[in-house]
């Protein structure tokens, strides 16, 4: 760098001091300073002297490290050392100079060195906040001034001692200044230092709001928002959003201020406030209004009452200030944090919580419903004390985990904010399954008589609807006639509160308890048992021996017809039922004094059979199938014709679906079976039972996880079936003896093969004999033929030992000839 010449000063000695002579006044500044001694730093040469602060002519504590001091120098008497004695501390002189004007420059360290950077403008280097009024030891922090004169630069160093009124200087800030040359060192430096104007600093901020062409910026130094266009934006104006962090300049345009040239920041640049670690609990003393009013202005219009630091405090919070969305109520018992604001230290409470034991506090009235409906974040609860079923949105739900249907709740009812005629549920709260009950149950017991019998709803509305629409649709009330204290009275009931299968009929003697609905305080009878049955009904017993989409038929008792029924007839569940399930009906005449089966109910398995079975196991032959398996045939009992040699040969029995060893074992006309003999208790007639057929067949081809079997079934010459039919888990082969039972998709009618079993396998593949025009060439092909085809070995084989080569020696063998 480069001085003024004309601005410069030597006031210093110029005469050599080397120590050795006595009264010799030399110059230095204090590097070091003790509690009772410190060292000198000399200026015109290059020694460190001792000196003990006795000899310090004056104030003691006026003397501060970097003082320029005069002395004399000596020798200590007991290590003949050099040392300084008799100081004085030099007062600066100060140049009889106008004032300079400059600025504020870059930061530097405590340094008595300057750098010039690049200023057109006389700038001043600002002390850095962590040197601002303290230094390391032999240290004075200090910083730079900047001015220009003639086209040149020049820097003087400064200190805080130097700035009036310890105004703190940043770097860039205009300044006024004198200038002054130490007369021993020759160190130009500016002192009485006056700001004239503070530089304008880059402000920090947030995008709060977007439009169209223009936004606002949430300062981080004030509370205030501030205006900018898009024009002043520099970046991509597509990826700016409410929420970035930005950095802009301020400007006064029309009487107000705008942001300038606004940049964006890195994610989490500007900070607006600091939140507490620890957590405290409080009361709601003010809620959020849900429709706020035109008068109001506060951004914070919450307040929760807490005592902290053993002081009474209310501290405001805001919509964004609660951790989930769900309604607050005077009085709530929360939990939260609290958050000062950095820039006007205001305190408020956020992330707020409600407690488990609000509710204690708030003595609001809670009612209990269950999930009725969901939907994309809202649902039903069909309450308790309520008719009609309350919407609530899910983010009124308290805890975390989602909700399911028929999951029991508690919650508040509220009016809805946008019409008051209409309630909705909040705070909602998951309760333990068993907790909610819509109905009283009485404990006593009462006898009654069936005075009307309760039927399905679907049967007596449609009786095409199908088995999943009937099950949707409540049942028909029947009523119940009984006296309690010597009054007459009856009670509806249901074929759901129903204990057993069997339905009670019209003058059935039965016991029961009475339900009350808490909602409306009607009552039905539950819990219904049935003492004796009156003998003017008649309920008959079969087992079913077709099902089809919608309906099926029933075998009866005698084994040798069958009776329809549909679906929606069936009390209970119809994916229950299977072939062979006994059950409980009565016959009643449709329209064209067709019979079938209504009420009919699923009983305990009961032995159709007899228990006159014969021990003699017979073969036979299948003269005539089930009418399941034949629809064409009027007749709905199967024939099987005995086979084996003996008495009964080419006699006929009778079978039915109870007859089958396996009720889904589908026998087709033609098939060898075995079978023994009862007596039908009715009838007293011999049929066949414990069927097993006699099925041998070959596997005619095997796919990935099927194959086909050659059976004849119907029309179709192949039988199908899965792998997962073949027992013990093997692996079948094409040309395998394999014994199996045939059953029919009683929705589809397809047949397929089950319990597949291997009985023998089947031939292996023999290796096809080379043609004899291939032998001949081979024949004829010698090792010292050139046009012969070679091998050439590319790699050697491994062998499982991890062996190469081969092991065993290669024997000449006769070509065409397999060993």
């Amino acid at each position: 760098m480069s001085f003024d010449p004309s601005l410069l000063h030597n006031n210093g000695h110029t005469a050599f001091a080397n120590g050795t002579g006595v009264g010799i006044r030399e110059t230095g500044v204090v590097e070091k300073l003790l509690t009772s001694y410190g060292f000198i730093q000399c200026s015109e040469r290059q020694a460190r002297l001792f000196f003990h602060c006795s000899q310090y002519n004056g104030n003691l504590q006026d003397l501060k490290i970097g003082d320029d001091v005069e002395f004399e120098v000596s020798l200590d008497k007991r290590t003949g050392k050099p040392i300084a004695v008799k100081l004085v501390k030099i007062k600066p002189e100060v140049l009889p100079e106008e004032r300079i004007s400059g600025q504020v420059g870059p930061d530097m360290h405590a340094s008595p060195i300057t750098k010039l950077h690049g200023y057109i403008h006389p700038v001043v280097s600002a002390i850095p906040t962590h040197l601002d009024g303290k230094s390391a030891p032999g240290q004075v922090p200090t910083g730079s001034v900047c001015y220009e004169r003639n086209g040149e630069v020049f820097y003087l160093t400064y200190t805080p001692d130097d700035v009036e009124r310890n105004m703190h200087l940043d770097t860039g800030d205009r300044v006024s200044f004198y200038m002054e040359t130490n007369k021993h060192t020759g160190a130009v430096s500016a002192r009485n230092i006056v700001l004239v104007k503070k530089k304008q600093m880059r402000c920090q901020g947030v995008v709060c709001a977007t439009k169209e062409a223009f936004g606002f910026i949430e300062r981080g130094d004030v509370v205030k928002e501030i205006f900018f266009h898009y024009s002043e934006f520099k970046g991509d104006l597509e990826a700016l959003q409410a929420g970035d962090d930005v950095e802009f300049s301020i400007k006064e345009r029309n009487g107000k201020e705008v942001a300038t040239d606004v940049r964006l920041l890195p994610q989490g640049t500007v900070i607006f406030e600091d939140i507490s670690i620890e957590h405290f609990e409080g009361t709601v003393a003010k809620v959020i209004p849900k429709v706020p009013s035109k008068n109001q202005n506060d951004p914070l219009p919450g307040r929760i009452g807490a005592r902290i630091n053993f002081s009474e405090k209310e501290l405001p919070f805001g919509e964004k200030d609660t951790k989930s969305k769900v309604t607050l109520l005077d009085g709530d018992h929360v939990r939260f944090n609290i958050s000062v604001d950095r820039r006007d230290k205001l305190e408020r409470a956020t992330n707020i919580e409600i407690l488990p034991d609000t509710f204690q506090f708030t003595k609001e009235s809670r009612e209990m419903g269950v999930i009725a409906a969901m939907r994309d974040g809202f649902g039903f609860i069909k309450c308790v004390d309520r008719d009609a079923r309350m919407f609530f949105h899910f983010s009124e739900v308290l805890e975390e985990s989602p909700l399911h249907i028929s999951d029991e709740v508690e919650f508040t009812v509220v009016p809805d904010m946008l019409s008051a005629q209409r309630n909705h549920a909040v705070r909602i709260k998951k309760l333990p399954k068993g907790t909610v009950s819509f109905h009283v149950q009485s404990e006593q017991r009462f006898i009654g008589q069936v005075d009307r019998e309760a039927t399905p709803a679907s049967a007596a509305a449609n009786k095409n609807v199908s088995p999943s629409k009937a099950k949707e649709k409540d049942a028909e009330e029947g009523v119940i006639a009984y006296e309690d204290c010597g009054v007459k009275l009856t009670v509806p009931y249901y074929i759901k509160d129903l204990e057993g299968a069997a339905l009670p009929q019209l003058g059935d003697k039965v016991e029961f308890s009475i339900s009350e609905v808490k909602r409306t305080g009607l009552q039905s009878a539950v819990s219904i048992k049935i003492l004796n049955r009156t003998g003017n009904s008649k309920r008959l017993l079969g087992f079913v021996a077709t099902l089809k989409d919608n309906f099926g038929f029933i075998e009866t008792a005698n084994h040798d017809q069958e009776i329809f029924f549909h679906y929606s007839e069936m009390c209970g569940d119809v994916d229950n039922l299977e072939l062979g399930d006994t059950v409980e009906y009565t016959l009643s005449k449709g329209k064209g004094n067709k019979v079938s089966a209504e009420k009919v109910t699923k009983v305990a398995p009961v032995n159709g059979i007899g228990e006159d079975v014969g021990t003699t196991v017979l073969l036979g032959k299948v003269t005539r199938p089930l009418r399941s398996v034949d629809p064409s045939q009027t007749e709905y009992q199967g024939l099987i014709e005995v086979t084996e040699e003996g008495a009964s040969k080419g006699q006929s029995y009778p079978f039915g679906i109870v007859s089958m060893a396996s009720k889904a074992d589908c026998l087709q006309k033609g098939e060898l079976v075995k079978f023994q003999l009862c007596t039908v208790v009715h009838t007293s007639q011999k049929m066949a039972c414990h069927i097993v057929p006699q099925r041998r067949a070959l596997v005619e081809s095997v796919k990935d996880q099927f194959g086909f079997i050659t059976y004849e079934v119907g029309e179709s010459k192949k039988l199908f079936f899965h792998v997962k039919e073949v027992q013990d888990g093997l692996e079948l082969q094409t040309g395998d003896e394999v014994e199996f039972s045939v059953i029919l998709n009683q929705r589809t009618g397809k047949c397929s093969a089950c319990n597949v079993r291997r009985v023998s396998e089947g031939p292996k593949p023999v290796a096809t004999p080379r043609p004899e025009r291939l032998v001949n060439r081979l024949k004829s092909i010698t090792l010292d033929d050139a046009s012969a085809p070679r091998l050439v070995i590319v790699r050697q084989p491994r062998g499982p030992d991890n062996s190469k080569g081969f092991s065993i020696e290669r024997k000449a063998r006769q070509p065409g000839v397999i060993d």
